[in-house]
């Protein structure tokens, strides 16, 4: 199952780091991100225990961002919203009868965990201010 709860916290972020202080209706970002806004409330509510927007009450409310662009990686976000990692060994133990079956545990286990580690340091070497930056730019 592709899980896109990562690119969607980030569209939410750029667009907050965007708009400065002027706070954003979960409708609003919604409609940004072209999904309900029951599935940018629950990444919000994600990103508010992080410490990362925070929300104002009232008819001139919303959410804002409450940190820096330029202080929240892109591994700091997967962090918070991914389900484990990324490759996951069998739901099942394999037989352990088989050649196969018995060492392919063992045998993807440190290539899985080197894949990972790559996959999360290149995430850390970017920001939302980095991603901001480059979707300005390029007008996307």
């Amino acid at each position: 199952m592709v899980n896109s709860r990562l690119t969607v916290a980030l569209h939410v972020l750029c667009l907050l780091a965007h708009q400065g202080a002027q706070p954003l209706t979960s409708a609003y970002i919604a409609g940004s991100v072209n999904t309900n806004p029951v599935v940018i409330r629950r990444i919000l509510a994600v990103l508010r225990r992080a410490g990362l927007v925070t929300s104002r009450p009232g008819v001139a409310g919303g959410w804002e961002l409450a940190a820096k662009p330029s202080s929240i990686t892109l591994a700091h976000v997967y962090r918070l919203l991914a389900p484990g990692p990324v490759f996951a060994m069998h739901s099942k133990r394999p037989n352990p009868h088989c050649p196969v079956g018995k060492g392919i545990q063992r045998g993807l286990l440190a290539h899985y965990r080197k894949a990972q580690t790559a996959l999360e340091d290149a995430l850390a070497s970017l920001t939302v201010a980095d991603v901001l930056r480059e979707v300005v730019a390029r007008g996307e």
